[in-house]
């Protein structure tokens, strides 16, 4: 009995809206016409109170801080792309074992509002609230851990398409923003604006070159290299037959582990098959628009069997510098991972139909056969 309560214990995460400031919060909610479920509706004060915190908090920290962290200048970043599922965190916590290389924590995506004042003491503070494992594939969690800064435009009050998470029996929201090709000219400034603040916080507290990893970012390689035309680009992917349902349970755990609804995954399906497509036409589309030596592409298949090999070759195609300098990290990274296993899916021959339907061309582009 006392197993299964600690083990029920490590799995209890908070929600990921508690680290929205109020304007973000109350935002999320009357875009959504505060439609919570009754049997989440004691999130709402909760998190009412929370992100009043961090409103306070932020204006503290932008009073002590503020003009130190505008004259911040950000070396040209680099940039983990592929969708999701495709092994792009693998690959940032590989590449950020280089002593060389920076990168927003978990903490700094989930409280950017204030994380340069109280990230030394919440961190130590509230070490027990994150589970030890993410929910959707059994890898580490944890404060200190690499993570997607989409989650910081979510906390600061920005347009994303994450914000569908906390409604899932909605209709998705801010589709528009994957690629910011349709939105105005002052919603996407902005965007970029709040982007590149969150940019220079995290390079205020750490002056290394940032790895950045957003799935999101696939589609997104214009807009970036108009922020940062030194750039530069990893693009990963994996065999999509493994993509599609690997996603499908991926934004199912979000739904049931963060959702303010009790999900009913209507229209998920159709959701990841077009989110796929539209993020590989525009990610087609942009390609061009990256110089040699931007742009290095690998599959997760061979990283896994072959990590040196792989990390070795993107070394040497972007010119990131010896290669020997993060050796040591990889090898640690692969002893202290031992024994993990990936989750296994069995699809229908239907579906695997249907995917071969939907995404054949893009699968023959990235080079994989057709089931």
């Amino acid at each position: 009995a006392t197993s299964r309560k600690k083990s029920r214990d490590r799995d209890w995460a908070p929600r990921i809206w508690e680290g929205c400031n109020v304007v973000a919060w109350w935002r999320l909610l009357s875009r959504n016409g505060f439609d919570v479920d009754r049997s989440h509706l004691y999130m709402v004060p909760i998190i009412t109170f929370v992100s009043s915190m961090h409103t306070l908090l932020r204006f503290f920290e932008e009073s002590l801080y503020r003009h130190q962290i505008r004259r911040v200048n950000i070396k040209p970043p680099l940039f983990i792309v592929g969708h999701w599922r495709s092994g792009t965190t693998l690959l940032h916590e590989l590449l950020v074992e280089d002593p060389k290389h920076g990168f927003p924590n978990t903490y700094q995506c989930l409280e950017p509002n204030h994380f340069i004042l109280t990230e030394a003491i919440l961190t130590r503070l509230f070490a027990w609230v994150l589970p030890g494992r993410r929910p959707m594939d059994n890898m580490a969690a944890g404060w200190d851990r690499p993570q997607e800064d989409e989650f910081a435009l979510c906390m600061l009050g920005e347009h994303s398409p994450y914000l569908t998470i906390a409604f899932p029996n909605h209709k998705p929201i801010d589709q528009e923003f994957l690629d910011l090709e349709l939105v105005s000219a002052s919603d996407r400034r902005r965007w970029k604006q709040t982007l590149y603040s969150f940019f220079q916080k995290v390079a205020f507290k750490d002056g290394r070159r940032l790895v950045l990893k957003s799935p999101t970012h696939t589609a997104r390689v214009r807009i970036l290299l108009e922020m940062f035309p030194d750039a530069q680009f990893v693009h990963i992917t994996r065999n999509p037959y493994v993509i599609f349902p690997s996603t499908m349970n991926l934004w199912k755990s979000f739904y049931r582990k963060h959702g303010l609804q009790n999900p009913t995954f209507e229209g998920l399906e159709e959701y990841v098959f077009s989110t796929f497509v539209r993020m590989y036409e525009r990610f087609e589309a942009d390609r061009p628009l990256l110089r040699e030596g931007q742009l290095h592409e690998l599959k997760y298949e061979d990283l896994v069997r072959d990590p040196f090999t792989e990390i070795r070759k993107l070394y040497e195609h972007l010119n990131l510098g010896p290669f020997d300098r993060i050796r040591p990290g990889i090898q640690a990274y692969f002893d202290r991972t031992r024994g993990y296993e990936t989750n296994k899916y069995e699809i229908s021959p239907e579906l695997k139909a249907e995917i071969t339907r939907r995404w054949g061309r893009i699968i023959e582009r990235l080079g994989y056969p057709l089931e």
